[in-house]
């Protein structure tokens, strides 16, 4: 399994609920997509992050069709849109 992992850094917090909903709208849509969560930061301190969207996938191949998936593109799109800044991690699950 992989886990992907992104953090948002919104422009405007108004736009968190776009943000939270445009992932969130990823959910069951997307082959190999295992699980996604999604969550808004409610600490709001000088280092924190807006949103946080956690995905896990069945494998290497299958972050690469997500990240390619048309499900994705609008929603990559919407966060460019709104984000100011993002990070991102993805390693492989070891038991």
């Amino acid at each position: 399994m992989v886990k992907h992992i992104v953090l948002f850094k919104l422009k405007d917090q108004k736009d968190r609920q776009t943000a939270v909903g445009a992932l969130l709208s990823m959910k069951g849509r997307i082959e190999g997509l295992l699980d996604l969560e999604v969550g808004a930061d409610f600490l709001g301190s000088g280092r924190s992050y807006d949103v946080a969207l956690t995905t896990t996938h069945t494998d290497r191949a299958a972050l690469d069709v997500y990240q390619a998936h048309p499900v994705h593109l609008p929603v990559k799109e919407i966060m460019r849109g709104i984000r100011e800044n993002s990070v991102s991690l993805d390693y492989e699950v070891t038991v």
